[in-house]
């Protein structure tokens, strides 16, 4: 049976990896810090929206450059 959405090839997984933690990172921070500002209102999914928007495309380049630093200065502290 054939599969209905084709697989990313795993050469692709460093650069899957950021995008989607990032994506999923920004999005609930984001939505948590308008909601403490503005509370559970109709204005609150336009200002979320625009807010997630700036914080993911500040955060995706910036987790694509700092994650090989962090796994390099966790292999020093974490034993193997």
């Amino acid at each position: 049976m054939p599969a209905a959405v084709k697989k990313l090839p795993s050469r692709y997984h460093k650069y899957a990896l950021p995008v989607c933690t990032t994506f999923f990172m920004t999005f609930l921070v984001s939505g948590v810090a308008t909601y403490r500002v503005l509370g559970w209102d109709v204005r609150m999914v336009n200002n979320w929206m625009a807010s997630w928007m700036i914080s993911w495309a500040v955060a995706a380049p910036t987790m694509y450059w700092v994650m090989p630093l962090v796994r390099r200065m966790l292999d020093r502290v974490i034993e193997k």
